[in-house]
């Protein structure tokens, strides 16, 4: 048992910046659990609350655990560490009554729904408002709150693909969604933000207010300047593979053990390069002096392009990293158990261990690295309504009589 859960006085101890903000997580999956991660990474105490019958489904996800007995799921540790976890059954007037009662005491609600299902229950912005004035109400969903499209079930492809990402990525041949589920991941991101943002307001004024995340509007924030290159000038972008639109050379380039990125494409970085690599003909040629001539198509594939790749080709991936050091742009393209073993990320706490019901995961660390510290090392993620008693009994203030009629009725 992790200590922390003994008691929610001891867990709500803990030190950073959000310390005294009480988190009601209802997310499940990524986007949600992954926002409220963020914020308990930086001293928030999140309540992650769970159906009985219908915990969070990532529990089962892989990876599992090599060591447990249990089903134990990397996966899930990974997005939901340092928060507690009760049980509570929405749909149950009880449930619903003894969630209020909750809101009261809390600064913040996270849930990532289809839009429209917390009002379904009698439990959204409108009503928790009245319950409490300063209460904060973050919604994450596929396409907002309002619009046409609102009500559409998504995913993180329904993201990507509805928010032109998918279009631009890939080649011209196949367009490929993004390798990752950027359109959970970045709208945590922006859920975090805005949730700050309206504690801040609430802080001064006393007034709470709706954040509303659509992955959509997230993944078209994400297409840097597509946007605007079509509205200017009527260009649709496509796919570049792993070239640039408009500087060159930059992008990926073979060496004797894998590839890299190349990315010296300013007057300053190429002159660099060239002497790096020794290349004294190519420093001085006046037909690639500048990042205007190294741009043009045919002059980058007739003399640019060969010289790249014959600098390149001659050595690995750990001697260019430590030939070119600080000096230009250049990095190895890392496999994911090369990136688990960069000292460079091990120093920074990017790889942390999380424990979870006795098995241990490495897995990703917090990006928001904070002068005072953040709480991810050494982490724990809890079971399924492992803080029941010490949340209903000691924060919410349950008599035992009513904490355990919650139990014989299944709502906890």
């Amino acid at each position: 048992m992790n200590p922390l859960s003994e008691t929610f006085a001891t867990f709500a101890k803990a030190a950073g910046p959000l310390k005294g903000v009480t988190i009601l997580d209802l997310t499940r999956v990524v986007a949600g659990p992954y926002c409220a991660m963020l914020l308990a990474d930086m001293g928030a105490t999140v309540i992650k609350i769970e159906n009985p019958s219908d915990p969070d489904l990532t529990r089962e996800f892989p990876p599992l655990s090599r060591t447990s007995a249990e089903p134990l799921s990397g996966f899930f540790a990974q997005f939901n560490r340092n928060k507690m976890a009760i049980c509570l059954d929405l749909k149950k007037p009880e449930g619903k009554a003894t969630f209020l009662e909750m809101v009261r005491k809390a600064d913040i609600v996270i849930e990532n729904f289809r839009p429209g299902t917390m009002d379904k229950l009698g439990l959204g912005y409108s009503v928790l408002r009245e319950v409490n004035p300063a209460i904060i109400f973050t919604a994450i969903s596929g396409f907002g709150q309002h619009g046409p499209n609102s009500s559409r079930p998504a995913f993180d492809s329904s993201a990507q693909a509805s928010g032109g990402l998918w279009s631009m990525n890939g080649t011209v041949e196949e367009p490929m969604r993004v390798g990752t589920v950027l359109g959970d991941l970045s709208a945590a991101l922006y859920a975090a933000i805005g949730t700050l943002g309206a504690l801040r307001e609430a802080e001064r004024s006393g007034q709470g207010q709706m954040v509303d995340v659509s992955q959509q509007d997230a993944i078209v924030s994400l297409t840097e300047n597509a946007l605007v290159t079509y509205t200017e000038t009527g260009k649709v972008t496509v796919p570049e593979g792993n070239g640039h639109p408009f500087v060159r050379p930059y992008g990926r380039y073979a060496c004797k053990d894998g590839f890299v990125f190349f990315g010296a494409y300013t007057d300053k970085f190429w002159r660099e390069a060239c002497r790096v690599f020794g290349d004294d003909a190519m420093a001085s040629d006046p037909e690639v002096s500048t990042m205007a001539q190294r741009f043009d198509a045919e002059v980058y594939q007739r003399k640019v392009k060969p010289a790249v790749e014959r600098w390149l080709s001659a050595y690995t991936k750990a001697e260019l990293e430590a030939m070119t050091g600080d000096r230009f742009p250049l990095s190895p393209i890392k496999s994911i158990d090369e990136v688990v073993a960069d000292p460079h990320l091990r120093e920074r706490d990017m790889v942390i261990p999380v424990d979870y019901q006795g098995a241990r995961f490495d897995v990703f660390g917090n990006p928001v690295k904070l002068s005072g510290g953040t709480l991810e090392r050494d982490a724990y993620a809890p079971g399924v309504g492992e803080h029941n008693a010490s949340v209903y009994r000691e924060w919410l203030g349950l008599s035992a009589a009513q904490y355990d009629e919650l139990v014989r009725l299944g709502v906890v």
